[in-house]
């Protein structure tokens, strides 16, 4: 299925897109809207859903976006809808032509989304990334949750950072992202007891930073909310159905493998396993049953320019 990639996209196409985001940015709401965001427990609050877009490794081309939607405070499953339509990776219409009933129609009240695509940092306008530009085109409340840091407005994964990601001691602490500017971009959360690398949340829409972290903290059983790795699992599980990307090893086979390699050294030409960070523990499915007739999003990705600024997710 390797297509070779465009290049750049036209500088017509790249000013239009701007100009679609400096518009959108002047309607996103950065404080709580909904009676739920104001209560402790987030009492009211029924369902929240999860954005993940899933890449190929070493494929320009190939993006595959899935929606869930869980209950909450239950963090259980209620629907998966990853039958989106094509779109080109980095499109500011990812938003629009992602999975579709990404609104109100699915019953989720507030969702959690991923940077979909790091080269957005590069972009202009700032403050204006995937988390603010979902939630105005959806009217919904929006939160935006990063893996690792992204590095705009003066923030550096540097000594400094790395300290104060030490200091951070159990599952809830936190320490904000202050920019060059002296704008808080977001806040650094240890979202597990357990985990050692924090999270990184920012506000997207209808949403103020404290409640979107303590959202962010109320769905994780592990490191990554429960929304977004769900989304994850079945993004990716598309992508190895789909694309034929052998599928990563399971707790047994990696028992295994190493059993075979005591001394845990990558065999010849390989790479170390990730850690799994995230995973349930052993006997504790990591997937619901997939839902007969949703796969995920099969999302073509042969324009490569990034249009949207993730200093605001």
């Amino acid at each position: 299925m390797a297509r070779e990639a465009a290049g750049r996209p036209p500088e017509e196409t790249l000013l239009l897109w701007k100009r679609e985001q400096a518009q959108l940015k002047a309607r996103v709401v950065d404080r709580d809207t909904e009676a739920w965001q104001r209560d402790p427990a987030f009492s009211g609050l029924q369902r929240v859903g999860g954005v993940d877009v899933s890449f190929v490794k070493g494929d320009s081309v190939n993006a595959c976006a899935s929606l869930v939607v869980l209950s909450y405070p239950e963090l259980e499953v209620l629907l998966v809808d990853g039958n989106g339509v094509l779109h080109h990776r980095g499109d500011p219409a990812l938003e629009r032509q992602g999975p579709r009933g990404c609104g109100k129609d699915t019953g989720m009240e507030v969702v959690l989304t991923t940077p979909a695509d790091p080269c957005a940092l590069r972009q202009d306008p700032p403050s204006f990334g995937v988390a603010c530009h979902l939630g105005v085109l959806t009217d919904l409340p929006c939160v935006g949750v990063a893996k690792k840091l992204l590095q705009v407005d003066g923030l550096e994964n540097n000594a400094l950072h790395k300290e104060k990601i030490r200091l951070l001691r159990a599952g809830g602490d936190t320490f904000p992202l202050m920019g060059g500017s002296g704008t808080v971009l977001g806040m650094a959360l240890k979202s597990h007891d357990h985990s050692t690398k924090p999270l990184y949340v920012s506000v997207g829409h209808k949403v103020s930073l404290e409640a979107a972290v303590r959202l962010t903290r109320g769905c994780c059983k592990f490191r990554i909310p429960e929304p977004v790795r769900q989304a994850d699992i079945r993004s990716q599980d598309y992508i190895r159905r789909t694309l034929g990307v052998p599928r990563a090893p399971t707790p047994g086979q990696e028992r295994s493998r190493k059993a075979q390699n005591p001394r845990g050294v990558c065999p010849k030409g390989g790479s170390e396993e990730a850690t799994g960070e995230g995973r349930p523990p052993e006997g504790h499915s990591t997937q619901e049953p997939w839902d007969k007739g949703t796969g995920g999003a099969k999302l073509d990705a042969t324009k490569t320019g990034c249009p949207t600024s993730a200093v605001r997710q």
